[in-house]
């Protein structure tokens, strides 16, 4: 199928999704079940093998060739890389005498083959809530003014974060994962974000909790990028093409465990977005010293990602209606009871210039922002050690009304 007719085939099935979100009181016609079917055909490309796991999704094992991404207009001939041309230093430390990692859920009996990628099959419901996402906001910009210098409306949402803003080619971060208690309406997540452009180009990672998605109060690896301010191009996981998936352990929109526990165990993703060099340019995301995949270079236009960055954010959303109690975030905890008890990000760092010099932010270019500080609140930490001399305590209990 040429891909102009596979765009109107998605941008038929989109209304048809739409209207079903915006109507829950009714049940779809038998045309929109089609366009849906077809749509769900379109996406999940065909299997090698298939993995039916203990939490009720399916793993497929998809050739990295025929991979969704591919479908995008921009990668029609791009020449795909199994893994960075260069690692930063950071993904080969081996110390981890430091933490606990936790690491996207694999259950015992699933490996895919070689020459082929592991990916969450996508349902009819992740579409449906990807559309919800989009309605209740979660598309636009991280804590970014508009080029008008006009706050975009961010109703519902409030955040505790730290941010860097100044000229990078990627960060890294150490989020710690819990599973706070969130409703079916809401979110809660925790990530990183590099963005240029004035926050209108932007890839983000990390885990995020949402019952209306996934029927549960238990975090998923996720991630979101936009290479327009989320105007034509937007994407939430792997639901539409341009994310060129490598990994054969790890899948987007995985289940992450274990979690940490409230004054004991703690767990953490170590999350690394960055660009690996001049030549190819890609965005690159690795999980726990693991490359799960990367972002062409050819996504993004030369005064955004194409070349750096220039802001990172670290920290905690949530969502919530103006009528509803707000979700907890980050463990529920405010920053001010500490280590064990509040969530944090540790082991700040960015790379300065396009060799890899990795470092640590200047203290004074580090600027927290807790909008709703009476829910949610951040702590920036200026400790000693490699983990602690640049982090950040944030969370809070919500409950609160706006």
């Amino acid at each position: 199928m040429r891909y102009s007719n596979k765009l109107i085939l998605l941008t038929l099935s989109t209304i048809a999704l739409i209207l079903v979100v915006e109507s829950h009181r009714t049940i779809p016609s038998e045309e929109e079940k089609e366009e849906m079917e077809k749509l769900l055909n379109y996406l999940n490309k065909p299997a090698g093998k298939s993995f039916q796991t203990e939490h009720g999704y399916i793993l497929d094992c998809i050739d990295i060739q025929k991979q969704l991404a591919f479908d995008h207009p921009l990668l029609k001939n791009h020449s795909i890389k199994l893994k960075p041309t260069i690692i930063p230093k950071w993904t080969k430390d081996n110390n981890t005498s430091h933490k606990s990692n936790s690491l996207p859920f694999r259950q015992d009996g699933i490996s895919c083959p070689v020459g082929t990628v592991i990916v969450k099959r996508i349902i009819l419901e992740d579409l449906i809530q990807a559309q919800r996402l989009k309605s209740l906001g979660f598309n636009y910009p991280r804590q970014i003014s508009s080029k008008d210098d006009k706050k975009i409306d961010l109703t519902g949402h409030h955040f505790a974060t730290i941010s860097y803003k100044d000229y990078h080619y990627g960060a890294k971060g150490n989020i710690n994962v819990w599973n706070p208690n969130v409703s079916p309406d809401q979110f809660s997540l925790a990530a990183m974000t590099v963005s240029g452009d004035e926050g209108f180009q932007s890839i983000s990672a990390g885990w995020i909790v949402y019952p209306g998605l996934y029927h549960n109060n238990q975090s998923r690896l996720f991630t979101y990028w936009t290479a327009d301010g989320n105007n034509k191009t937007h994407c939430y996981n792997t639901l539409c093409p341009g994310f060129v998936h490598v990994s054969t352990k790890y899948a987007i929109g995985m289940l992450v465990q274990p979690v940490s526990i409230y004054d004991g165990q703690q767990y953490q993703l170590e999350v690394s977005i960055y660009q690996q060099d001049h030549v190819t340019g890609d965005w690159w995301f690795v999980l726990n010293n693991e490359p799960i995949g990367y972002w062409p270079k050819s996504l993004f236009k030369p005064q955004g990602l194409a070349d750096g960055a220039s802001a990172v954010f670290w920290g905690g959303e949530v969502y919530s209606s103006v009528k509803e109690k707000s979700p907890s975030m980050g463990s529920g905890h405010f920053p001010q009871e500490g280590y064990k008890k509040a969530a944090y990000v540790n082991g700040l760092k960015i790379i300065t210039d396009i060799t890899k010099e990795i470092s640590s932010p200047l203290a004074s270019a580090l600027k927290t922002v807790a909008d709703s500080p009476n829910c949610y609140n951040v702590k920036k930490i200026l400790g000693v050690g490699e983990y602690w001399s640049r982090a950040i305590l944030f969370g809070g209990p919500g409950g609160c009304t706006f």
